[in-house]
């Protein structure tokens, strides 16, 4: 199948009315072996999602996460695999799981896992994906991180059984360099909030300074608490506002990935200076301003089924769950012994509505794909930028490349 082929058969599924049965927390019991025989006799791929639920927020706030990030495009991407099922005979259902009440991510993949699910999408952190990885290893299950950037599980912490649909922080910050480098931004005044991963969001942005000969002119740590979430204090703290005084710099990079105080800093810098970082400008995988490459359909479509905007969570775990699907298309064969090594095989392609076809490194298993940079009311550029050229893809100078790879998958 070509990939225009399956392009039109992803924009297609996007265009169907959903119409799929979904197996929730509640289902929790193994069903007897003689029930598992007849699925899987009936070529049906279940896939499972283990996240935790955020809670309510207590007052009205407009940026609050929705309750169903993430899982509620895991069940459209569901949808879509179903209708292009159809052309081969396969069918697909969504397993979720909800850890509520203190309960172990390890536990719950197990359980899926005995029930014969080959097929994890965990929204968690960095330590539960690892947790799980090892606890299903040599099961022959596909573990798919949507939620963890953290460079170490490219790294030291890498598993050959999991694939990251998320770009790690490096491949984020390589996007921001790479633009502003065009842009001849070359002065940076790094902030770092007191977290460890504001700290490696940092470390991460060094990194992609050097890479793209950037200059840090200054370094300070962010010491004023939580000022952006402080929306019933004064609206303006000075020692906050000098806080830049004295500094040479074109952009003011922000690591605070919490979003405590990141948001305080535009407009409130002495000199007139733009904010990027994790606030700001930013990177990521998505964005409801976005609408090129078909993008528009997946914005509306989601919108219509889950009656807000897709963020970018919600893209991870509907990539995660159509890659699944997709591999299986192109195989034509559901079986994980099959489709697991192939999803990072070079011959393996997903369309996602990013203008080009996405697909799995071998060395580390990060999906190689453009990033945007955005602003919070528009799409500003989408990396990599033009000018950036290498030997296999431009995909590839986003992030650690092979030869710098500490990941050494056994």
């Amino acid at each position: 199948m070509t990939l225009l082929s399956r392009s039109l058969l992803a924009a297609f599924a996007l265009s169907t009315a959903l119409s799929t049965t979904l197996a929730g927390p509640g289902m929790a019991q193994e069903p007897p072996a003689s029930a598992r025989a007849a699925e899987a006799a009936d070529g049906e791929t279940r896939i499972g999602v283990i996240y935790r639920p955020v809670p309510p927020p207590s007052s009205y706030d407009a940026e609050a996460v929705p309750q169903d990030e993430g899982v509620a495009a895991g069940r459209m991407a569901v949808a879509d695999n179903n209708t292009t099922g159809r052309f081969t005979k396969q069918t697909y259902a969504l397993d979720e799981v909800a850890l509520e009440g203190g309960r172990s991510a390890v536990e719950a993949a197990r359980e899926l896992v005995g029930r014969g699910l080959r097929y994890l999408v965990l929204a968690l952190p960095a330590d539960e994906v690892l947790a799980v990885a090892d606890a299903v290893k040599g099961e022959g299950v596909a573990v798919f991180n949507t939620a963890a950037p953290d460079d170490r599980l490219r790294g030291p912490d890498c598993r050959l059984n999991v694939f990251h649909v998320i770009p790690s922080r490096a491949m984020q910050t390589d996007a921001l360099g790479q633009f502003f480098r065009l842009m001849r931004w070359s002065k940076m005044f790094l902030i770092v909030g007191p977290s460890d991963n504001d700290r490696a969001y940092a470390e991460a942005f060094k990194t992609s300074a050097k890479k793209f000969a950037l200059k840090i002119t200054a370094e300070k740590p962010w010491t004023f608490g939580p000022l952006a979430r402080a929306r019933g204090d004064t609206p303006t703290r000075s020692e906050a506002m000098v806080f830049t005084r004295g500094v040479d710099y074109d952009l003011a990079i922000v690591a605070d990935e919490a979003g405590d105080w990141g948001d305080y800093l535009p407009f409130r810098t002495v000199d007139a200076r733009p904010v990027a970082g994790t606030q700001g400008l930013i990177a990521t995988t998505w964005h409801p301003t976005l609408e090129t490459w078909g993008a528009a359909q997946a914005q509306n479509r989601f919108r219509r089924f889950a009656g807000r905007l897709m963020r970018p969570l919600d893209y991870q775990v509907w990539a995660a769950v159509r890659t699944v699907g997709e591999a299986a298309t192109q195989k034509k064969t559901s079986d994980p012994k099959v489709l697991v090594p192939y999803f990072s095989d070079p011959a393996f392609s997903l369309p996602a509505y990013k203008g080009v076809a996405l697909s799995y490194r071998p060395w580390d298993r990060q999906l190689r794909q453009p990033i945007i940079v955005v602003q919070p009311k528009t799409v500003v550029s989408v990396a990599p930028e033009q000018g950036f050229s290498h030997q296999r893809t431009p995909l590839d100078t986003l992030g650690v490349d092979e030869p710098e790879t500490a990941c050494k998958l056994r």
